[in-house]
């Protein structure tokens, strides 16, 4: 059972699309499931996790700066099997837990974009574990709210989120100082990549799906296409700036801020344009 504190995060979390205030305002949050080792029964805990370049997630037993290892952990070292929310999408994953030189290499980039972590593995006066969460293969499945989701609820919820992540690069970049930190640069490819990953199946799956039944939204749709391809080209270009060696933070922080203004208006018009279709409303120009 989660305490106090814990079930108030749990409860906004799931009711915001993955956004909270007080204490975990603008970090990185997901909620994770494990079975306990000796209830049995499933316990859900809100966590604070690093990107870790598309393919998983890493989530840091830190209890605060505890002297002993949290329950949560425990449990996945009894069962790995977990479910992850992440604000958008709830899905199924194995932790892992990382060992030698992998752990000491990730901790040190959590450290270096967080000193943080480091001064909870000081006061604990332990090595703190570090785990990674990879999602089972298959489709996620949305995370409803207590009403459910509709099909233009769920993608503005998956549009809010990348508005999320850009803001927190665009704010970690700018205070990123002469240097560019390792996760700093693993944030940003992980983002590149799951906008590459949105776009081509917009592409590819709801953007024919939608002109199939609508053709009055080819217009509509055309330029969608456009604007997906200027995103490509400028996450190309960011992702040019993050491979050089001695990357300027000046340079990057203008190529994350162009990516996110370009974002944030195709975001605007496509939710404009889709969310009233996608849900059943007339169009703007249906209800003349």
């Amino acid at each position: 059972m989660p305490n106090d504190f814990n079930q108030q995060v749990i409860e906004e979390f799931r009711a915001n699309g993955g956004r909270v205030g007080g204490y975990f305002e603008g970090a990185r949050l997901l909620l994770l499931t494990t079975t306990g080792a000796r209830s049995g029964a499933e316990h859900t805990t809100p966590l604070g996790y690093l990107p870790d370049g598309g393919e998983r997630v890493l989530v840091i037993g830190s209890a605060g700066g505890a002297r002993t290892h949290p329950d949560w952990f425990h449990n996945i070292v009894a069962d790995p099997h977990v479910t992850v929310e992440d604000g958008v999408f709830v899905y199924d994953a194995v932790a892992s837990v990382l060992e030698g030189d992998e752990r000491d290499l990730v901790f040190a980039r959590a450290v270096e974009a967080d000193q943080g972590w480091g001064d909870y593995q000081s006061r604990s006066g332990r090595v703190l574990p570090v785990v990674a969460l990879r999602q089972v293969p298959g489709p996620p499945r949305f995370a409803a709210g207590p009403d459910g989701v509709s099909w233009g609820a769920a993608l503005r919820t998956v549009h809010d989120a990348f508005r999320r992540e850009l803001a927190l690069i665009r704010a970690e970049v700018a205070a990123s100082g002469p240097g560019l930190g390792a996760q700093l640069r693993v944030n940003c490819l992980t983002v590149c990549q799951g906008l590459h990953l949105h776009h081509t199946g917009e592409d590819a799956g709801m953007f024919p799906a939608l002109a199939e039944g609508r053709p009055e939204l080819a217009p509509t749709m055309e330029r969608l296409r456009r604007e997906h391809q200027r995103i490509a080209e400028l996450v190309d270009d960011l992702r040019a700036v993050l491979s050089a060696d001695g990357v300027d933070p000046v340079a990057l922080l203008a190529d994350v801020e162009r990516l996110t203004d370009e974002l944030v208006r195709h975001l605007a018009y496509e939710e404009e344009r889709l969310i009233p279709v996608l849900d059943g409303s007339p169009t703007r120009e249906q209800a003349r």
